[in-house]
C-alpha cells in the first residue's frame, strides 16, 4: 500500500491557520482520488524529535569520518543518533509528502529546518559519489503549500524568500521529485482579500492533489 506523509509546521491550529485550511483541501482531494493510499499526519510543533546539537554533531562525525561504531559512542550520542535514524526510516517509508508551512521572516519556521536536518544521513538518504552527492529517495513525490503575508512573486522581494526555496533544494538533493508549490501570498497586505486569496489557493491545491494522485510516481 502506498502512503502519504502530511507534515505541518504551524502552531495556530486549523481553526486559525489559513495554510492548514488550504492543506486540508489538498488532503481531502487527494483522498477522494486515491482512497487506497494511507495518510499519516505529523504536526512538527507537537512532534518529539531529536534536533542537531553537540551530541548529534559529534555522533555523526564519529560514525561517518572516524570509524567509530555505535558501541563506542557516549550514551547520549548513541541514543540521539538512533532516534534520528528511526525518524529518517519512518520518512523513507512514504511515497508522497505534503509540507504545509507559513513564511516567517523570509523563511519557514525553524522547526521545519530542524526536522529536515534529521533526514540528511549519508548512506541512508544520500551517498557521496565521484560526481558529487546523489539522493537515494527516488521514486517519491512531494509538494509544498506555503502562506505568505507579503507579496513576493513577481516583485523585487522574490529573491528574499528562503523557505520554499530551501525545501525544494533539500528534497531534490535527497532525490524526491517536487511539484509546483501552492502559494497563498499577500494575506497581510490585503486582509480584506484574505478569504479570496485562500479560496484561490484551495482550488490550486485541489488541482495539485489530483495531479499527484493520478500521475505515476517517478522511476
Amino acid at each position: 500500500m502506498e502512503k502519504l506523509l502530511y507534515i505541518t509546521a504551524n502552531p495556530k491550529g486549523i481553526e486559525k491557520s489559513k495554510g492548514l485550511k488550504i492543506g486540508e483541501a489538498f488532503l481531502e482531494a487527494f483522498h477522494e482520488e486515491r482512497p487506497d493510499v494511507e495518510i499519516e499526519k505529523i504536526d512538527l510543533f507537537a512532534l518529539d524529535f531529536v534536533q542537531m546539537d553537540r551530541d548529534l554533531v559529534f555522533a555523526r562525525g564519529k560514525l561517518a569520518g572516524y570509524g567509530y561504531t555505535l558501541d563506542q559512542l557516549s550514551d547520549a550520542e548513541r541514543e540521539k543518533i538512533l532516534k534520528m535514524h528511526k525518524l529518517a526510516d519512518e520518512f523513507i517509508s512514504y511515497d508522497y509528502y505534503a509540507f504545509v508551512s507559513p513564511m516567517w521572516n523570509l523563511n519557514s519556521p525553524a522547526v521545519l529546518k530542524a526536522y529536515i536536518d534529521t533526514l540528511f544521513i549519508a548512506g541512508k538518504t544520500f551517498v557521496h559519489t565521484a560526481n558529487g552527492p546523489k539522493g537515494l529517495l527516488t521514486g517519491k513525490r512531494a509538494i509544498h503549500i506555503q502562506t505568505r503575508g507579503g507579496q513576493y512573486t513577481g516583485t523585487p522581494m522574490q529573491e528574499l524568500e528562503s523557505g520554499d526555496r530551501y525545501l525544494r533544494i533539500a528534497m531534490n538533493f535527497l532525490g524526491i521529485e517536487m511539484m509546483d508549490t501552492v502559494i497563498a501570498e499577500g494575506l497581510d497586505l490585503n486582509p480584506r482579500k484574505a478569504s479570496e486569496i485562500v479560496e484561490a489557493a484551495k482550488e490550486r491545491a485541489i488541482l495539485s492533489a489530483k495531479e499527484m494522485a493520478k500521475t505515476p510516481l517517478p522511476v
